[in-house]
């Protein structure tokens, strides 16, 4: 399978490497040092749980030189989306398939958009990965799991199509999971994502001491029982105990962990805080649903959307 990745970055350099591993053809739209190291030397992958390798791919700056793939992937950060999700139609042939693996809920939308709701299907991924060094991405943990399917319409069953990816991810020992409708695993992680990151972002701290405070943390939850009220609004069907779920989940986190908005912000870096904080207020207000702790959150974040000055 011919895989294209828009965004050679710590999620899609981590993933094409190891489809490329495995025998897939890869290629990457990158730019700068990332790529000039990748299209010198190949992309490197420095990991105790895949193991360390280096996979030769191609790196091009211009998607036309790619030209059409099977499967075209969008990872990058959201925040390039007005620049990075043009560059799909290139990649884009009658049979191409255009998977979405970025934060939030919106990304699905924004690509139908441009290249068609035919071709696109959307996905959520859980891996800890970052850039070492230009070309060099290193894995911190275990986890490497894919969930993907359609995103229109009511389907009930896994599409051919998503079957197809999902098995040559397994192949490459990638964590794929396909479903019938991967709005539903999409929206899942948004309700965790988008209120972790919002209070480790604004506190400047790690869970550890948030979760220890008892007013902090209710408040948490109580961010999570929104995001889940705007989930349900727009017909994602999350359990009743959902909001217990994640309660269990985040008391197991270990102290120090981090979202990779606060890394963002502590590295002076943009942030997507318009995916994910700006995201929930946006929907709430849409569906008539009040968001009112993730919105003071999302007004203390906003100013820091472009990084340092």
């Amino acid at each position: 399978m011919n895989f294209a990745f828009v965004g050679a970055g710590a999620v899609g350099g981590y993933y094409g490497a190891m489809l490329a591993r495995s025998g897939s053809q890869v290629s990457f739209v990158a730019r700068g040092a990332h790529r000039d190291a990748i299209a010198e030397r190949g992309i490197s992958i420095l990991s105790d749980a895949v193991g360390s390798f280096t996979a030769k791919v191609a790196a091009e700056s211009d998607p036309a030189r790619i030209g059409p793939v099977d499967v075209a992937v969008l990872a990058v950060k959201t925040y390039d989306n007005d620049t990075a999700i043009p560059l799909l139609t290139a990649l884009v042939g009658p049979k191409t398939v255009v998977l979405t693996l970025q934060n939030g809920v919106d990304s699905a939308e924004e690509v139908a958009a441009v290249v068609g709701a035919d071709a696109t299907i959307g996905g959520s991924t859980y891996i800890a990965t970052a850039i070492d060094s230009p070309g060099v991405i290193r894995q911190t943990g275990t986890h490497r799991r894919i969930v993907l399917g359609e995103v229109r319409g009511t389907p009930v069953a896994v599409s051919d199509r998503v079957r197809a990816i999902e098995a040559v991810m397994k192949a490459a020992d990638i964590h794929a999971e396909a479903v019938p409708d991967a709005r539903h695993a999409v929206w899942e992680k948004f309700t965790y994502l988008a209120p972790f990151a919002a209070f480790t972002g604004a506190a400047r701290l790690p869970i550890g001491p948030l979760w220890a405070d008892a007013h902090t943390r209710a408040m948490f939850l109580d961010a999570i029982a929104e995001v889940a009220a705007v989930a349900r609004a727009h017909g994602i069907p999350l359990p009743a105990d959902h909001k217990d779920r994640i309660d269990t989940y985040v008391a197991k986190l270990p102290p120090s962990t981090r979202s990779s908005l606060l890394i963002d912000l502590q590295q002076g870096k943009r942030i997507e805080v318009e995916a994910l904080q700006g995201s929930v207020v946006r929907r709430g207000k849409a569906v008539g649903v009040p968001t009112p702790v993730m919105a003071a959150l999302y007004a203390v974040l906003k100013p820091h959307a472009n990084g340092a000055a």
